[in-house]
């Protein structure tokens, strides 16, 4: 298995994913903008889509794969059996939480928005369309466990590709209200739930290959599966704790008004950057590093991490100052049109460069994290999660009051950046960290060529400044073409310094 292209097939999918995300996002933004609509539909969508992130995005897979491959080293039948019960129970589990959910959706509303009660219409709005969303997390869910089978079989393309039709029903949810003239947040509120629906046919169809589900609701279950539920808990915590951190920011930003809305267009555009230099690297990496340790193949073991870290540093250290450097250009060019005005603009501008300057460690929080999970560890990880989530909470509400919503990007990046350097702290008094001599030139190259690339996009982004402002109607096309010449001068710059070859990603 070469990493690099097993992270360029999940990378292009996740990519074309995240550009319909953003047709969609733009398409919202010019019907609703930053309205009471647009900031009930993003909480009704927040809670389902979060479960969405933490499953699909590595956290089930964090527990899962790890047990699975373990499971199939001992033989298929072992390997079945376990699937089936995680299954069934998981199945149960879902349905009983979404039962829970939908007859209590008032306070689970007041619990991730308390803001919304000042304004009786915005939270009975948003009350409304989360009882319509939140049957997504139960097929979502279920989608993650196909995906955890197919990614253990080193197969990523079709799970990778699940989540391009969540966007692709919504931007037709969209398009079918504005036709008809029909009630957009409802309209989109349906269109979550339909996604998840067709997205569970999708992967059980590409599964049956490798696995063919047997159902059998018992009680008495096997240790190895009473050891991957009590695992899945920390691990949701541990792997998702970006997410969870963005979570926490939308129930303080409630309290300000739309400020809920710049957090999610803002959170739209960075998480494209995230998805690929730590979802997708993560994801790739964790398979064949948990059966690295199975076989105690220690030199295996030190090349799958260095090549994890270097690659995860290889998108997101140029992603970060891009990101902090066009952040204005950026939201400008996409989101820029119809009701979103200038205010908005600045406001989810501001949001993005504070995120910015988190990407590189909301990144290695995942690569490092898997150093734990394919040790079947999940506990440390989950203890550095919890206070990362603990120091964004104190840091967000010290300051909310006084600087307001923007306390939430910076307290999010920051508070991941402290859990960075605890996670090195520990893997190093530990001797899991096992890097290569090599690494430190290549993070030396890897800077290098992100100055060259930052030189010529403000160079690029001052030069055509007259094409990317507001009332431009085609600054989205200058702006692709500044980023695609920026990161194709980059990339080349990787290439020509030794870094970006595929050789260097040869089988492990």
């Amino acid at each position: 298995m070469n990493l690099l292209s097993s992270t360029y097939i999940f990378s292009f999918f996740t990519l074309l994913s995240r550009v319909l995300g953003y047709l969609r996002d733009i398409l919202i933004a010019i019907f609703l903008g930053a309205s009471i609509s647009a900031d009930a539909f993003f909480v009704a969508f927040r809670l389902p889509n979060t479960f969405r992130r933490l499953f699909a995005e590595g956290t089930f897979n964090a527990a899962f794969i790890p047990s699975y491959t373990s499971a199939k080293m001992d033989g298929k039948t072992k390997g079945k059996n376990f699937a089936d019960d995680v299954l069934s129970l998981l199945i149960l589990i879902l349905l009983f939480l979404v039962l829970i959910a939908e007859i209590f959706t008032p306070y689970l509303i007041y619990l991730i928005a308390p803001g919304f009660l000042e304004d009786n219409q915005k939270f009975n709005l948003a009350v409304e369309l989360t009882r319509i969303t939140f049957p997504f997390l139960l097929f979502v869910s279920l989608s993650s466990f196909f995906s955890g089978v197919l990614n253990s079989n080193n197969k990523f393309g079709a799970a990778a590709s699940a989540p391009i039709i969540l966007n692709i029903i919504l931007i037709l949810s969209l398009v079918t209200s504005y036709a008809y003239n029909l009630n957009y947040e409802k309209q989109l509120s349906y269109g979550v739930t339909l996604a998840g629906i067709i997205q569970l046919i999708y992967l059980i169809f590409f599964t049956t290959k490798y696995y063919k589900p047997t159902f059998s609701f018992k009680i008495k279950l096997s240790r190895k599966v009473k050891l991957f539920f009590k695992k899945l808990l920390p691990s949701i915590l541990s792997s998702g704790v970006t997410q969870i951190n963005i979570l926490v920011g939308t129930i303080i930003a409630s309290f300000e008004a739309s400020a809920v809305s710049y957090l999610y267009y803002a959170d739209r555009i960075y998480q494209i950057n995230l998805a690929i230099a730590g979802v997708a690297v993560g994801t790739v990496s964790l398979p064949v590093l948990s059966k690295a340790f199975k076989q105690k193949n220690i030199l295996k073991i030190s090349n799958i991490q260095s090549k994890s870290v270097e690659l995860s540093l290889l998108f997101s250290i140029p992603a970060s100052l891009g990101l902090i450097l066009a952040s204005h250009e950026i939201v400008n060019a996409l989101f820029g049109y119809g009701s979103f005005n200038a205010e908005d603009i600045k406001m989810t501008a501001s949001a993005l460069m504070y995120f910015g300057y988190g990407i590189p460690a909301f990144a290695l929080v995942k690569i490092f994290s898997n150093f734990f999970f394919a040790r079947n560890n999940t506990k440390i990880p989950f203890y550095i999660s919890s206070f990362i989530v603990l120091l964004n909470i104190v840091i967000s509400i010290t300051f909310f009051s006084k600087i307001g919503f923007i306390i939430i990007p910076i307290a999010t990046s920051l508070s991941t950046w402290v859990g960075v350097m605890i996670y090195i702290f520990l893997l190093n008094i530990k001797n899991y960290l096992l890097l290569k001599a090599y690494l430190q030139k290549s993070i030396l190259k890897i800077i290098f060529s992100t100055i060259l690339m930052s030189f010529l996009l403000v160079l690029a982004l001052d030069h055509y400044s007259d094409y990317l402002d507001y009332t431009y109607k085609f600054k989205s096309v200058y702006l692709i073409v500044i980023v695609g010449f920026v990161a194709s001068i980059y990339l080349i710059s990787c290439y020509l310094t030794g870094v970006l070859k595929k050789s260097n990603f040869k089988e492990y």
